[in-house]
């Protein structure tokens, strides 16, 4: 693999063998003293990974648990964690400590080689030669990606990695959030529904189940289907997959069937964009089915695409009063329901309870901060296999993840979406 660029500002990765001596310096970075398989002891940079505090609005998560540091210590770096990066995710900074990091200011982790974070934090902040790693959302962040490129920064972004790398799977940042996702927005439609999800018989009658629609069966779908059904309520799921049928009858849900609809099977294990025929005809197949669910979630999302309206304001308009529809792809460019705005409740003149479910794994930042913390640890350690950056894109891993480096977009998918 091609080595990171030693000409990058800052401190080398890799210094000169050095047999007998210790303690060691070279420039501003600590040395430690490895000892090789032949017995030979070799002086050895230690690269520095910073773990940042996340500054968006409502972004409780971290990207790094004290677990995963002890991890990351093992593959000979030295972990920088700034000040409370834990603290929304009930991680005091005495646990990081306790793991072997070193808890200190904003500008000690910023000057690290690489850097872990959730979501893309100041590009101000970067400079030339850094590795950034994290859910960076490239489609959705144009100015960012200039400014990376201006700055000569590696970035490697989670979200691009394709579901269907089967050697990549212990990377898979997405999945694990969209699976936390989907059993948050199930919780939450329950919580905001007026009425009993499972079927209950008492003395004073019986309740009747209520009847769950979920739109879009991925990862978020699929879980958010499972929790229903966890619930009582009876659910069923639709998408323009045909794969999809068989897994929503494998978790006890009944598929719906929408006639003259077109089948909508993309790359990488989502779906493809839909025409404007394919769209229209899908929506007006749904309008006339949506009245018969209480509850609808919708989970539909195309990645580095606007996610496609399912739900409009007629659908919503032919809802019982008191029901309620959770739109999961609620977000800066736009949802599946419209007229939903993330992380607010927006109740209808009809009655129905319209909630833009936002950021829902940083509603759950303890776990979704673990199960993160765990995807980030296999990246990097797949990226520093001998302690240092070995950036290659003609890895299979790597050409999915890497969007830019040496001062340009290297990933083609992203370089085409933003040209």
């Amino acid at each position: 693999m091609r080595p990171f660029p030693a000409s990058a500002p800052g401190p080398r990765y890799r210094a000169d063998r050095v047999a007998g001596q210790l303690p060691l310096r070279y420039g501003s970075t600590r040395l430690t003293l490895l000892t090789s398989r032949f017995g030979r002891e070799n002086a050895v940079a230690a690269v520095r990974i910073g773990v940042v505090r996340e500054t968006a609005p409502g972004e409780r998560r971290v990207a790094a648990v004290p677990a995963v540091v002890s991890r990351l210590r093992q593959l000979g770096v030295e972990v920088l964690v700034e000040t409370e990066a834990g603290a929304g995710a009930f991680l005091p900074d005495s646990a990081y400590v306790e793991a072997g990091a070193t808890v200190t200011e904003p500008d000690a982790v910023y000057a690290a080689e690489v850097l872990l974070c959730v979501q893309p934090p100041d590009p101000t902040r970067l400079k030339a030669g850094q590795v950034l790693i994290g859910l960076l959302n490239p489609f959705g962040n144009k100015e960012q990606v200039a400014a990376w490129v201006e700055r000569g920064v590696t970035t490697v972004s989670l979200d691009l990695l394709p579901r269907t790398l089967s050697r990549a799977q212990s990377m898979d940042a997405l999945t694990s959030q969209a699976n936390i996702a989907g059993y948050k927005a199930a919780v939450l439609a329950a919580d905001t529904y007026g009425s009993y999800f499972p079927m209950l018989m008492t003395a004073a009658g019986t309740a009747k189940p209520a009847q769950v629609l979920v739109l879009g069966v991925g990862v978020a779908g699929l879980s958010a289907i499972g929790t229903v059904r966890r619930l009582g309520a009876v659910v069923t799921g639709y998408d323009i997959r045909p794969e999809t049928r068989d897994e929503v009858r494998s978790v006890g849900a009944r598929f719906l069937e929408l006639a003259a609809v077109a089948e909508g099977k993309g790359e990488g294990g989502y779906a493809r964009a839909l025409t404007d025929e394919e769209r229209a005809a899908q929506q007006e197949a749904l309008q006339e089915r949506i009245g018969d669910f209480d509850v609808v979630i919708t989970t539909a999302q195309v990645p580095g695409r606007r996610p496609p309206q399912l739900v409009t304001q007629e659908a919503l308009k032919g809802m019982r009063p008191g029901s309620v529809v959770v739109d999961l792809a609620a977000g800066p460019l736009g949802g599946n329901v419209e007229g939903s705005v993330p992380d607010r409740t927006i109740v209808v003149a009809d009655g129905v309870t319209v909630v833009g479910a936002g950021n829902l794994p940083a509603a759950m930042a303890p776990g979704a901060s673990a199960a993160y913390a765990r995807n980030v640890s296999a990246l990097v350690a797949h990226l520093l296999p001998e302690g240092a950056p070995a950036i290659d894109v003609a890895d299979e891993i790597q050409a999915a993840v890497v969007v830019t480096h040496d001062g340009a977009i290297v990933n083609p998918t992203v370089r085409s979406a933003l040209s």
